[in-house]
């Protein structure tokens, strides 16, 4: 095996199906080849790994290398990093500021009761689809989901969601490599997006510190608890986190998840009859099709060993979330979707202190909309298969899914 292999994962001709790639990547679990990465692509090892407190998020961590197909893929940004891309102490400490208004145990019913308002925007999206015979389901439902629910989670004003959506649409897009287009262009766009959304929410938490609701960017913005309080930019940057990172993966989550189910057939009739069913076909898909294929950027800040290899301190590590999933050694029969699988610990939200913040209302969102637009659409089938996909190869989903049916019941 070559280099050649990475090039071709990020390959777009290997984008509707990687998994053959990812299986012959499995076969030198830990690969490297002159200074690329080292890509790590066996599921225990990948555990391992991520919770290991050697291994860096942090961006200031990574040296860029030649031989890195995805080294240069960071946008620049004038707010400061999110928790996301940061190691403790920094990162603990805005993960507990922001989790004490999301999630247990201080808001534990949080994403709960969303579960109405959720259901009433997807009712919403569905009755709106029109021609069902001509459905485009990421433009008309799973793209517009997800941003309206963040919207709706950090209390921006209904006449200002209109603008999230365009926020969105545009960093979107610059997440995506568009071969042949004009690099500074792209830059310039995605960096107006971002500044007009910084201003726009330095404006609201403004607004929220002088008479806060119940909403969760009120509670960002005025708390102050056993780590103080969070400073403004620390408020806004945490906020586009949300919506960037709870945007994008929501939308391959159920993109990738309706597809899988109308490749079959019989769980997708199961799922109709039985709403029930949804959990562990949400928890199936998150193994079988992960929106998050793998991760860069991540640096060894000592020497770690795995299976005899010595990853030295300072290099560039890829955790392949994806192959790990299908990982045979881990699961039975790991090409096969099978939702009646006992045991479904999947990589799919990550896994450590870096463990997907948002888990909670991602699992929720897709429960409900697959569940929903199983029941309500009129035997279903999908118009081009595989359909064009999204030209990134870390968040992987089609970019369009056209699906015709018979109608839409009440």
């Amino acid at each position: 095996m070559t280099q050649a292999i990475l090039r071709q994962i990020i390959d777009y001709s290997h984008r509707a199906n990687p998994y053959p790639l990812y299986e012959e990547l499995r076969e030198t679990p830990v690969y490297h080849d002159a200074d690329g990465p080292y890509v790590v692509s066996k599921y225990y090892d990948i555990q391992s790994l991520l919770h290991d407190p050697r291994v860096s998020s942090d961006a200031r961590n990574l040296k860029a290398t030649a031989g890195d197909p995805l080294g240069d893929t960071e946008e620049e940004s004038a707010l400061p990093p999110a928790f996301l891309r940061l190691d403790p102490p920094e990162h603990d400490r805005l993960r507990r500021m922001t989790n004490r208004p999301f999630g247990p145990p201080h808001s534990p019913r949080r994403v709960h009761e969303m579960h109405g308002e959720l259901a009433d925007i997807v009712s919403g999206l569905i009755d709106g689809i029109g021609d069902p015979e001509r459905i485009d389901l990421v433009d008309q439902f799973s793209y517009p989901f997800p941003v309206t629910v963040i919207c709706r989670l950090l209390g921006v004003p209904r006449e200002d969601e209109p603008r999230f959506h365009t926020w969105a649409d545009v960093l979107a897009a610059s997440l995506d490599p568009v071969p042949g287009a004009d690099a500074g262009e792209r830059a310039k766009v995605s960096n107006n997006a971002r500044t007009e959304l910084g201003m726009y929410l330095a404006g609201l938490i403004e607004e929220r510190r002088k008479k806060p609701g119940e909403d969760m960017l009120s509670q960002l913005a005025t708390a102050h608890g056993p780590d103080g309080a969070m400073t403004t930019m620390e408020v806004m940057s945490t906020a586009a986190l949300l919506l960037i990172a709870g945007h994008e993966t929501t939308v391959n989550l159920i993109t990738n998840g309706m597809l899988t189910l109308l490749r079959n057939p019989g769980i997708l009739q199961r799922l109709r009859e039985d709403p029930k069913l949804a959990v562990p076909v949400v928890e199936e898909l998150l193994r079988f099709e992960p929106p998050v294929q793998l991760l860069p950027q991540r640096s060894t800040l000592a020497d770690i060993e795995v299976r005899g290899v010595t990853i030295p301190k300072g290099s560039s590590l890829w955790l392949v979330l994806a192959a790990g999933n299908r990982d045979p050694d881990r699961f039975e029969n790991p090409d096969r979707f099978d939702p009646d699988r006992e045991d479904i610990q999947h990589l799919g939200f990550g896994s450590g202190i870096h463990s997907c913040f948002g888990a909670p209302l991602a699992r929720l969102e897709a429960q409900l909309a697959l569940g929903e637009l199983a029941r309500r659409l009129e035997n279903p089938r999908l118009v081009e298969d595989p359909p064009p996909y999204r030209q990134n190869a870390v968040l992987r989903g089609p970019r369009h899914l056209s699906i015709a049916c018979d109608g839409i019941r009440p």
